[in-house]
């Protein structure tokens, strides 16, 4: 666990902990840590993991399902950090496939 936050729990804190100051909130989270994955800090552990996983078994399978498999900037690390796949629900397949392909074009250009 790295945040240990209850998604049935955090709409009652959660909105004023991402809201801007300047809207009345504290600006702790980015941006809502179900949705969008916290890639300085959950990403570093995510990225530990991937390593530390396939220094064991070179082949393994790794991917990330849920919210975060249908959210762009999510879906691009993702690809960085070295996952196989993505997985979201079906109407956010569309927005997945796109930051997929984007990720593997700027890939590219490098």
């Amino acid at each position: 666990m790295t945040m240990g936050l209850s998604r049935d729990d955090a709409g009652r804190f959660l909105p004023a902990y991402v809201a801007s100051e300047k809207d009345g909130g504290k600006a702790i989270f980015k941006a809502d840590p179900f949705q969008s994955l916290d890639q300085d800090g959950v990403g570093a552990l995510v990225k530990i993991g991937i390593e530390k996983g396939r220094q064991t078994r070179k082949d393994l399978k790794i991917g990330i399902c849920g919210e975060h498999g249908g959210e762009a900037n999510s879906v691009k690390f993702c690809h960085k950090a070295g996952m196989n796949y993505v997985s979201c629900s079906p109407y956010r397949v569309p927005i997945a496939r796109l930051a997929a392909a984007q990720a593997v074009i700027a890939e590219k250009k490098k």
